[in-house]
């Protein structure tokens, strides 16, 4: 009895010791990590890119933030302004190579959506509880539009969400694209039916998970300092979601440009991805294509999308380029979701192709 007592402390012992041990290499591990974070933050140049900054109110008084890339004095004038819009959990940060390429080549204006990066939350969605639809977004492209783009040609170019803002304005404002749009570039988008994306799973725990995931969505956006700590708490699942879902090859993607794109959408409130989820089943601007295909011999469009891209798979993309016959259609076979992220030199130089016959674009095409 005496030997089974003392058998029993040491095991109590030597459990206590191993969950000593356990949870400081939990800590250790934890603080190497975040250190690690912390270097490929400060060593990368990402986010670093600014223009000259200007706010545009949409029509329910969201104040909207853009920046624009004049072109450099003493440089020609250009042809007319590329517009970029930026996608769902994201900032115009994203177009960071982009940016980076286009500069002194042609005027660019890059902007955030609302609730996202430096624009305000959406004042329709906060006030008067009125849900969000993609067909807002489009207004919101306008709205910027006429603030920073008030003349001459203009080229859009939209990643996923901001590619459903393009169709959005598209389908609202036919005149206004007849009259300025000059070119457009769809980039890993989709025109609908997003309903039916599986993201890799099996159609059954999908559905489940969508009827599910406002309601979730709701309880988490009404406790976003909660759920921000579990977010830190489970950092490396998260970040090992993020590459997932993001890129066609994780593993071959610069360890600075994952964490890059973590940080891009980790910096959005849960409030506001709760507020966008449910527009996302209902998107559909089929008619935008209706609109396109009529302008399509005049109006150069690039269609372009990855071929391992599970948030909007390339057969979307493949569907919006069946619509518009003389859109140039570009499938990246081993890329994810954020194409422009890991494969900006093709995206890049596709991008400037369309702008040389579009509006024109100072300087070589093939960097």
């Amino acid at each position: 009895m005496r030997w089974a007592a003392r058998a029993g402390i040491a095991g109590l012992a030597l459990g206590a010791v191993a969950t000593t041990v356990a949870v400081e290499r939990l800590t250790v591990s934890r603080s190497v990590r975040r250190q690690a974070r912390e270097a490929l933050d400060a060593a990368g140049p990402f986010g670093t890119l600014r223009g000259t900054p200007g706010t545009a109110v949409a029509d329910d008084g969201t104040e909207l933030h853009y920046e624009v890339d004049e072109l450099p004095e003493g440089v020609g004038p250009g042809g007319g302004t590329v517009v970029f819009c930026h996608g769902y959990c994201l900032n115009q940060d994203v177009w960071h190579y982009q940016r980076a390429a286009l500069r002194g080549r042609v005027r660019a204006v890059y902007w955030d959506q609302r609730g996202h990066g430096r624009s305000a939350p959406g004042r329709a969605q906060r006030e008067r509880g009125e849900p969000l639809h993609i067909e807002q977004l489009g207004r919101d492209l306008r709205a910027v539009l006429d603030a920073a783009v008030p003349d001459g040609p203009v080229v859009l170019v939209g990643h996923s969400m901001g590619g459903m803002t393009v169709m959005a304005l598209v389908e609202r404002h036919a005149d206004y694209v007849a009259r300025r749009v000059a070119g457009m570039a769809l980039l890993s988008t989709s025109a609908g039916d997003l309903a039916q994306v599986s993201y890799g799973f099996p159609p059954s725990v999908v559905r489940a998970a969508r009827r599910a995931a406002p309601g979730v969505l709701r309880v988490l956006g009404a406790q976003a300092e909660l759920v921000e700590r579990g977010r830190r708490a489970v950092g490396d699942l998260y970040a090992g979601l993020i590459r997932r879902y993001s890129f066609g090859a994780p593993d071959a993607v610069d360890p600075a440009v994952a964490r890059f794109a973590e940080r891009l959408i980790e910096s959005v409130p849960i409030d506001v991805v709760a507020e966008f989820y449910p527009a996302f089943a209902e998107h559909a601007t089929w008619g935008a294509l209706t609109t396109l295909h009529t302008l399509s011999e005049d109006l150069p469009v690039l269609v372009l999308g990855g071929g391992r891209d599970e948030i909007t798979p390339v057969e979307h993309s493949r569907r919006i380029a069946a619509a518009l016959p003389a859109a140039e259609f570009v499938t990246l076979p081993d890329a994810g979701h954020l194409v422009l992220l890991e494969d900006p030199a093709v995206v890049t130089g596709r991008l400037l192709a369309l702008l040389t016959r579009s509006i024109g674009c100072h300087g070589s095409t093939a960097d």
